[in-house]
């Protein structure tokens, strides 16, 4: 502090930059200072103020951080009732339609063409923020819209809400709005509570209403709410504007967050407009909403429109389906997906949502389904969003019946065993998912299992692609990755006659079918499609055991050996290899023809760059995969990334970090020239 300025003025400039700092960060998401820079600042104030309780305002920004838990709430009576807006119950666009024919019925104009207002309904809690000559005095929130509850110390945490306001001075100003929690926040918050075992939210809108409507305000400061604007209540020393949309605008320039998205537009065409508009990008937005809200624009003809049964007849709200229900759990079902991954699935009692009737809905993993302890026989919140796969979010512990099942256990409901092909199941260390083992033999994984196989990179049987597989697939031509190669299956006739094929289509497909025959080790064991082998693993795996059967014959010790395989990659081998079925196939193969030269790991020994790891950086004339193949004809390794254990790094034009990694490590580099050089030279020897 300057020695000039005196403590009264510190903590007033103190307050005044965190402040701005709030609003930055907070309402414009555009934070102008590092955190650590708020934090020194923030504390700096705390200091102040309890070295000078003389100078503690209640709308200082260290009032945002929570105070002592409350004994009760104290009721609030509203200046100006918090009314409801009567809702449309027709979904569809005749639920605009109807509401402006009723305003321009009540204006005595049908011919009008009205100016309206549209909003977002934010799916949180009401609140009435009470500003007094600028400065947050009292939040309350709606109550039975006459009497609410005094929330002031909870809502002084919200740290998008302004505890002063800037530029305006009015008597009163009663700002009315939601709060709410961002679906970013909703998920961040719970995965916190997750982490150190605590309850988590069962959603965003609960989340908010529970942070306000609890007595700890130390509670609330840790839930990470906003807020949006939306009316006014009681005003007094302000000069109302013309227009609600002005009002908004005007609120803005105070500091209060108001919503980007809302538009002024005209007539029931404009309403239409909006509502399909918002529905549209409903499921991108960073909060959850459940319809607009359509307003007459001019205060004045609302004036005259005034209300009915406590409703305001210039407002009216347009709701989407809901995307949340409750309906009952009636059984937990387990599908294998196309990779294998085992879902605990909820088969519901069917319920509306989403604009759909939705009867099942999914689990995601063992895990989840044990975090939120879902039982079969209980009363569930299921959700619903846009093409989302409808999921369980959460469970009315209140109202699980006494006769409800055990708590999850999918091995034991399983046996160990796949519900499609009877394959054992595995789980990996540190993995969430439950996995079938027979990946080469298990029908939910068919379509997968064979693409893979024939994939470039793999068997490369060109012509054998998306559409030709689930034809075959699905008429059971082929069944496992060995029935490509048997010819009491596919032959010319059979094949000529499936869809968009023809003769000279799959007489290629049988040429592309017998030169995949002779292919090597390496691509061999990469069809194979087991769990956590990619290409480059598969490569490593055929040097190092030389032969299929030495692979097959190793456990996981002999396994993690092998460069860059742990303990998870030399699980999946085992218990891929484990799984008789899948032995079963790989026999097939054989047996038909596919073949290639053994021993390559001690043929790769005898290579020029045997045992050398080259990484490859910036744009070479030739195709990063060709280069990657020369090498590895070569005996080469070829890595992704720089490490110690590099011997050359390649670099060709606009080489970036990796190039600069290299010359930190003191690894050799070489320019394109020098490695086609290297190339040529290895390739003659």
């Amino acid at each position: 502090m300057a020695m000039h300025e005196t403590v009264a003025q510190r903590i007033a400039a103190l307050r005044a930059e965190i402040e701005k700092h709030n609003y930055q960060y907070y309402v414009l998401d555009t934070p102008l200072i590092p955190d650590a820079e708020y934090d020194r600042l923030f504390r700096e104030l705390q200091q102040l103020e309890a070295q000078h309780p003389e100078f503690a305002t209640h709308d200082s920004p260290t009032c945002r951080v929570g105070g002592k838990i409350l004994d009760a709430f104290t009721p609030v009576r509203h200046a100006v009732p918090m009314l409801s807006i009567r809702t449309e119950t027709d979904i569809s666009d005749a639920g605009a339609l109807a509401f402006d024919a009723r305003v321009r019925r009540e204006l005595g104009d049908p011919d009008a063409v009205v100016e309206y207002a549209c909003e977002l309904k934010f799916d949180g809690l009401a609140i009435n923020l009470r500003y007094e000559r600028g400065v947050l005095v009292q939040a309350a929130t709606r109550g039975d819209g006459e009497t609410g509850e005094d929330v002031t110390q909870n809502v002084r945490t919200i740290h998008c809400i302004p505890l002063h306001l800037r530029g305006c001075k009015a008597d009163i100003l009663e700002v009315r709005g939601e709060v709410y929690m961002s679906r970013r926040d909703f998920e961040r918050y719970n995965e916190k509570q997750r982490a150190q075992g605590l309850p988590t939210l069962v959603n965003p809108r609960n989340g908010a209403a529970g942070s306000i409507r609890q007595l700890d305000p130390a509670l609330a400061a840790r839930r990470p709410l906003s807020f949006f604007a939306y009316g006014l209540g009681e005003v007094r020393g302000w000069a109302l504007p013309e227009t609600h949309s002005a009002v908004l605008d005007a609120l803005g320039k105070m500091g209060v967050p108001v919503s980007d998205e809302r538009a002024v537009v005209r007539g029931a065409e404009g309403l239409v407009e909006f509502h399909r508009r918002v529905a549209a990008k409903r499921d991108q937005l960073p909060f959850d909403i459940d319809g607009v809200v359509y307003k007459v624009n001019s205060l004045a003809f609302q004036a005259q429109l005034g209300f009915v049964t406590r409703e305001p007849r210039w407002a009216v709200a347009h709701k989407y389906p809901a995307e949340e229900q409750m309906t009952v759990v009636r059984d937990i079902d387990i599908q294998v997906g196309r990779t294998g991954k085992l879902t605990p699935v909820a088969k519901l009692e069917p319920v509306f949502v989403g604009g759909t009737t939705v009867s099942n809905a999914t689990l995601h993993n063992e895990d989840e389904t044990r975090r939120k302890d879902v039982r079969i026989g209980d009363t569930v919140i299921v959700r619903r969003a846009g093409d989302v796969i409808p999921e369980v979010v959460g469970v009315m512990l209140d109202r699980r019946p006494a006769n409800a099942g055990e708590p999850f256990d999918l091995f034991k409901r399983l046996g160990g065993k796949c519900p499609v092909c009877g394959s054992a199941i595995v789980r990996e260390e540190g993995e969430a998912d439950w996995r079938c083992t027979g990946g080469l033999f298990c029908p939910a994984q068919r379509k997968r299992a064979l693409l893979h196989f024939a994939s470039r990179r793999a068997l490369d049987i060109e012509g054998l692609g998306d559409k030709l597989v689930e034809q075959l697939v699905d008429t059971h031509l082929l069944d496992t990755p060995a029935d490509i190669y048997d010819k009491r299956k596919l032959d010319l006739q059979t094949l000529a006659d499936l869809d968009r094929m023809g003769e000279k289509s799959a007489q290629n497909l049988l040429d592309a079918i017998e030169h995949s025959k002779q292919t090597t080790l390496a691509r061999f064991i990469y069809a194979l499609g087991i769990s956590n082998v990619g290409e480059t693993t598969a490569k490593d795996l055929a040097r190092h055991f030389g032969t299929l059967a030495n692979l097959m014959a190793a456990d996981e010790a002999r396994l993690q050996q092998v460069p860059d395989v742990g303990p998870i990659v030399a699980q999946s081998i085992t218990a891929f290899f484990a799984e008789a079925h899948n032995r079963e196939v790989i026999e097939q193969l054989r047996a038909r023809g596919v073949k290639w030269a053994e021993h390559e790991g001690e043929r790769a020994e005898a290579l020029p760059l045997s045992g050398i790891t080259f990484v490859l950086t910036g744009t070479l004339s030739m195709s990063r995969d060709e280069a990657k193949e020369r090498l590895e004809k070569l005996g080469a390794k070829v890595a992704g990334s720089v490490s110690k254990k590099t011997h050359y790094v390649v670099a060709g034009a606009e080489a970036g970090s990796k190039l600069a990694k290299a010359l930190e490590l003191n690894i050799t580099v070489l320019d394109e020239q020098q490695f086609l050089q290297m190339l040529k030279e290895c390739e003659a020897t």
